[in-house]
């Protein structure tokens, strides 16, 4: 019995010394700074990697305009590179008012993050539909037309909230991009399923089969999870202040929720969608 008394009380000294130490870390100054210059640092390198990549493509291929593929890199590009900017100046981001400004420079790339992997899913949608001889007409125009409405919903959210801080709608709009999150999931899962099935039913001797089903398979299972996780941990975010993440006393979390959410998915996805387009050759002068 005494032996069994001595086991929980040391667990639970364990447990208060971890919890000391989250929140020695928390609330220390320097490692809050260190910890947002960590994100700042990986979210520039992201944007590096991004950039060289579109610009390999466009010696690549220099005929072709703004490609899908161009696009995609570019807005991954800017979404890091902006990323980078905000935790750089993390602390003095915190002390900007109206507090709208704070949260607008905080979640603009969030959106734009959504942007930059739902071209991807219309990308996916294309290659399908086109496949089934199915028209894709339909699918661009649907593209801006959700982009515009879910822009125009957080942005008059902001502007009401700017006007006047109402506590419900900040509520509101966290929820509001959860279900963003959930519907992108939803999107990759359906489209990144319905191709990487298609693909499976290809013969198998066909060129590049495995390797491209491998791709379809592996980004969607990636950008699947980490929708998935944005839009539950957005609900607690909303709801428990120990999960705030546009204060500047919780890096920790800061640090876990981005490197699952942005950075990972950002690296995996640009490594693994890493392929130049082929040389077009150059045409014989008549």
């Amino acid at each position: 019995m005494e032996s069994y008394s001595v086991d929980v009380a040391a667990i639970a000294y364990k447990l208060k010394d971890t919890t000391n130490w989250w929140r020695d870390i928390n609330g220390s100054r320097l490692w809050q700074d260190r910890i947002f210059h960590i994100l700042a640092a990986l979210y520039g390198l992201v944007a590096a990697v991004a950039l060289v990549q579109l610009i390999r493509i466009q010696m690549r291929v220099p005929e072709y305009g703004w490609t899908t593929q161009k696009v995609f890199h570019f807005l991954n590009f800017l979404v890091n590179g902006v990323r980078a900017l905000v935790f750089v100046f993390r602390r003095s981001v915190q002390n900007l008012h109206p507090e709208i400004v704070q949260h607008i420079l905080l979640d603009m790339p969030s959106l734009a993050f959504f942007t930059t992997y739902a071209l991807l899913i219309l990308f996916w949608a294309e290659i399908y539909y086109q496949a089934r001889a199915v028209s894709t007409d339909g699918l661009r125009p649907s593209f801006f037309t959700i982009n515009a409405v879910v822009y125009t919903i957080q942005i008059a959210m902001w502007l009401i909230l700017w006007w006047k801080y109402i506590p419900v709608l900040v509520i509101l709009s966290k929820m509001f991009f959860a279900g963003v999150s959930l519907f992108a999931a939803l999107g990759f899962l359906l489209y990144g399923g319905r191709l990487f099935l298609m693909l499976q039913r290809f013969p198998v001797e066909s060129k590049g089969r495995r390797k491209k089903l491998q791709e379809v398979g592996y980004v969607t299972t990636i950008c699947f999870t980490c929708f998935l996780v944005r839009c539950i941990m957005m609900c607690f975010n909303a709801f428990d202040k120990g999960a705030d993440l546009d204060v500047l006393n919780h890096p920790i979390l800061n640090l876990i929720y981005y490197l699952l959410v942005e950075i990972l998915p950002s690296s995996l996805a640009l490594f693994i969608l890493r392929k130049l387009p082929p040389k077009r050759e150059s045409r014989k002068q008549q």
